[in-house]
């Protein structure tokens, strides 16, 4: 009798519409809904940020930002050293004792757990003031973000490593330019001194080049008057120039005919 009933059972189940399998499909529907669920993971984005204030630190980004989603790794690029030393002077010749300058930065990353979220807080939050408060040293300050479409982490390292090898290579050219020029001006040097020793001047290296000049004038009269006789030479040139001088004066005043027009009636 009992399997008269076990085979009648799933006759009646047939008759009466019922599937006789439906807790197995079950089964098989939540396994396929978990593995849905694994195939929609969450992918990370990355949000640039173009500008950031003076004593601005990444744990204020963190506070800021943190609101409106969750924050990973956070990056802020240093300024540079050479600005940095020239602020460092700046700070100390202004007078001002006891006042450490702070470290700024240029530029920086934050990269949010979904990149839905870093999407929709780049194009919200753009051009819009840092800080919502008063009292917010932030304020007057605007967000610049931007979202970094198809952007990682390790683009980001792989960067920042060419920078710094770009970095490198400028300094030792620079480097090499500066070796260069203070090589020559070395050998312009040498061979001065080699060709002033081949002159038979020993001691010109160590003085100041000397330069002929044309004589003038004054030195001419002079060397003539040095000669034997150019004494009185240059006293009666000086006496008849005088008369000269005189009788134009006289004939001048007087009306008297010069010498030259006297010459001329005869």
């Amino acid at each position: 009798m009992e399997a008269e009933d076990s085979k009648a059972s799933p006759e009646r189940e047939l008759l009466e519409g019922k599937d006789p399998k439906p807790e197995s499909e079950d089964e098989q529907e939540e396994p396929e809904d978990a593995a849905r669920g694994h195939k929609k993971r969450i992918v990370p984005g990355i949000v640039y940020l173009g500008h950031i204030p003076p004593r601005f630190r990444p744990l204020h980004v963190r506070n800021l930002l943190s609101a409106y989603g969750e924050v990973g790794r956070v990056f802020f690029q240093a300024e540079d050293r050479f600005v940095r030393r020239k602020k460092k002077a700046a700070a100390a010749s202004a007078g001002k004792k006891g006042s450490k300058y702070s470290k700024d930065y240029t530029e920086g990353w934050v990269e949010f757990r979904d990149k839905r979220i870093a999407k929709r807080v780049a194009a919200s939050l753009h051009n819009t003031p840092m800080g919502a408060r008063k009292r917010s040293p932030f304020r007057y300050d605007l967000w610049n973000l931007k979202y970094l479409h198809r952007f990682t982490w390790s683009h980001l390292s792989e960067h920042l490593a060419f920078e710094r090898q770009v970095r490198r290579q400028r300094l030792r050219a620079e480097v090499a330019q500066a070796k260069r020029e203070t090589d020559f001006y070395l050998q312009s040097v040498e061979r001065g001194k080699r060709f002033l020793a081949a002159d038979g001047d020993t001691a010109r290296p160590d003085s100041s080049w000397a330069f002929a000049q044309r004589p003038t004038e004054q030195e001419f009269r002079a060397r003539k008057a040095a000669r034997p006789g150019g004494r009185e030479r240059a006293r009666l040139a000086n006496v008849q120039d005088q008369a000269r001088s005189n009788r134009g004066l006289l004939a001048r005043i007087f009306g008297a005919p010069s010498s030259a027009e006297n010459t001329e009636e005869s």
